[in-house]
């Protein structure tokens, strides 16, 4: 069910995907079916999707769930609770009968459909969550989304198919929560205790695929999971191959001379080749976007002149070009346009005058600007850091060097703050809750960015407030926090895609690009 606050704003949320619509028809396609296979649902035949991130593991807790991760792996294997509306955020339940909120967002109900079962045949009930969210909190496991299990503060088994969820804070929005992160995928708790080598090897869960084989930095191979709760039909292929290339490059190639039928995509210059060549594109625009974080709690960043000199030294026109040849979108405001939380207060820094006069202020002072970057494995990430040490070598007083990790381990960097500066990303569609919290908010695990209590007091007003017009009122006081204090320096706003070919129908995505596989099928 949807919280109050969503139905409010359903509304505007509709004025939303009619503004998106109308971006389809110059080229930008909202969410929904892409055109791809005309006619009905053919049942049958083997799909290749391409994923740009190779998983750490098949365990939700440590698994990432955005489409530029593992999401299409994930949504195979686990199905989800809930789905969102990837245009407008809109909740609705999937595997789950409902979902209640109470006493402003304090506490809720989940109500699970009956006679839910995993692939091997247990229950997927009440217990069988709670298990699974109870250990997203558990360090041992390094969970990728630890930020957003520690919001709950308990969850009580009341009978089979109801779990009564308590936060630790009031978060009204926190459905928007479960279905951006991996708490939406449930795996057989039986099958977990068996411990991580083996449920990579056989991981269990209710989706609509199973696994056949993982071969690790090569291919996943799943096929129909017979037993799926929306079954005899979906899903409508019979087999699904999901492989990981981490370069825009390969991607494109693999797609146009036929290796792939589907890829997941971020880059603006591929998509617009691919749409140019007669591909066919479901993506959405989100708020907030990609940013660079500054770690405010150790130097050189723990003092405000060194992240405003910084961000005053970025020029994001030569990232645009550097990045995506001029074609990308970059973060001039928090929301879109289209959002009822829009505020036309530009987040630019650009100013080299000033970001001199705050280096060499630092350094008479004996603290001449000196950080790392960090670059987890992405082509366009090194691209990143590159250009940022071209620009910020005109600059006196100031040195950056580039440190490279696997992508696999850059949730562990940013939850135990082991960066100096690091790509993050705070995206959203519809409600900006509870994902602006969990990026900014100090008492978050992820909150490694900066200790504000100005900024944790108008994320708080923001969450809870019983108006738009109060919410959006907090809302232009963080964007006003944020410029002047300068946590993160945002510099594009991703658009989740699928691309695809003429033979693919039922292209859909939900919540940040994750794809419906169940609805995928091809015309062979």
């Amino acid at each position: 069910m949807l919280t109050k606050l969503n139905k409010r704003l359903r509304t505007l949320a509709a004025v939303s995907a009619a503004t998106l619509a109308l971006a389809a028809c110059s080229g930008t396609e909202s969410s929904g079916e892409g055109e791809g296979a005309q006619g009905g649902p053919v049942s049958g035949g083997s799909l290749t999707l391409i994923s740009n991130g190779e998983p750490r593991g098949l365990d939700p807790a440590v698994m990432q769930s955005q489409w530029a991760y593992n999401a299409g792996v994930g949504a195979a294997l686990y199905g989800g609770l809930l789905y969102a509306d990837s245009a407008t955020g809109e909740i609705t339940p999937h595997m789950a009968e409902s979902w209640e909120t109470a006493d402003n967002g304090k506490t809720f109900t989940l109500k699970l459909r009956e006679g839910l079962t995993f692939s091997d045949g247990t229950p997927l009930d009440a217990s069988a969550v709670k298990f699974n969210w109870d250990r997203m909190k558990d360090p041992a496991i390094a969970p990728a989304h630890s930020s957003v299990a520690a919001m709950v503060e308990t969850n009580e088994v009341v009978d089979d198919t109801t779990l009564k969820v308590t936060m630790v804070e009031p978060t009204p929005q926190f459905a928007q929560g479960i279905v951006q992160v991996t708490m939406n995928w449930i795996a057989s708790p039986k099958a977990l205790a068996a411990g991580p080598d083996a449920f990579n090897a056989n991981p269990v869960g209710a989706g609509p695929f199973t696994l056949v084989k993982w071969t690790p930095n090569d291919v996943i191979e799943l096929e129909k999971n017979q037993n799926y709760f929306e079954g005899p039909d979906k899903p409508y292929l019979d087999k699904l191959v999901i492989r990981t290339l981490i370069d825009t490059n390969q991607r494109y190639n693999t797609l146009i001379s036929d290796g792939a039928d589907v890829i997941t995509e971020n880059s603006p210059v591929t998509r617009s080749k691919l749409e140019a060549e007669g591909y066919h594109v479901v993506s959405d625009l989100v708020s907030g976007g990609s940013y660079m974080s500054l770690n405010a709690l150790k130097p050189p960043f723990d003092d405000v002149r060194a992240r405003q000199a910084v961000a005053a030294a970025i020029d994001l026109d030569v990232l645009n070009d550097v990045l995506y040849q001029g074609k990308g979108t970059m973060s001039h405001t928090l929301f879109t346009e289209d959002s009822p939380f829009y505020s036309d207060k530009t987040l630019d820094a650009y100013d080299p005058e000033k970001a001199e006069e705050l280096f060499d202020e630092l350094a008479a002072e004996g603290k001449p600007v000196t950080f790392e970057f960090l670059n987890y494995g992405s082509t366009e990430i090194a691209q990143l850091g590159e250009s940022l040490i071209t620009q910020l070598s005109k600059y006196d007083n100031v040195k950056m060097t580039m440190r490279t990790i696997e992508i696999s381990a850059i949730g562990m960097s940013l939850a135990t703050g082991d960066y100096d500066m690091a790509v993050n990303g705070a995206l959203f569609t519809g409600d900006p809750e509870p994902r602006l919290s969990i990026n900014f908010i100090s008492t978050s695990t992820l909150g490694r960015v900066v200790n504000d209590p100005e900024i944790d007091k108008v994320l708080q007003e923001g969450r809870l407030g019983k108006t738009l017009e109060e919410r959006k009122a907090a809302y232009d006081r963080f964007q006003d926090l944020l410029i002047e204090k300068r946590p993160a320096i945002f510099y594009t706003v991703p658009e989740p895609a699928l691309i695809f070919g003429d033979k693919v129908g039922g292209v859909d995505q939900q919540s940040m690009g994750t794809p419906k596989v169940e609805d995928f099928w091809i015309a062979e």
